[in-house]
């Protein structure tokens, strides 16, 4: 059961991100740098231009965080809230509907992920 409260973690590019610095996060993981973004706290942070390609951000707190143009196709987003986000540009996971998107940005509910997504089901059935 997730946390009602969002948490700051101390992994170290968590603490990247905490301080606006993208670049450093991204180049951290490119050298094989693990990060756990699992329901941590990223309201109101800049974070245009992250690497998120396979994170697992589930249970992630995104409210008024500016995350234009971010690639979230391969990440894990699921109980994610995205309330007021600047989401202009993303790219979601297959799994989340329009719908839940939506309500997530206008309501702050957490993210539910589809269970009849193709891409995600056992051997394409």
């Amino acid at each position: 059961m997730p946390s009602s409260r969002p948490a700051f973690s101390k992994d170290p590019l968590y603490q990247l991100l905490r301080s606006d610095n993208v670049k450093g996060f991204n180049t951290q993981r490119e050298q094989g740098h693990a990060c756990d973004l699992r329901g941590v706290d990223l309201r109101t942070l800049d974070l245009r231009g992250m690497n998120a390609d396979g994170l697992d951000m589930t249970d992630a707190y995104l409210r008024d965080a500016d995350i234009r143009g971010v690639d979230f196709s391969n990440t894990r987003l699921e109980g994610a809230s995205l309330r007021g986000a600047r989401i202009s540009g993303v790219k979601f996971p297959p799994e989340l509907t329009a719908e839940e998107i939506r309500l997530s940005f206008d309501l702050g509910t957490r993210m539910r992920y589809n269970p009849l997504c193709p891409e995600r089901r056992p051997n394409g059935e």
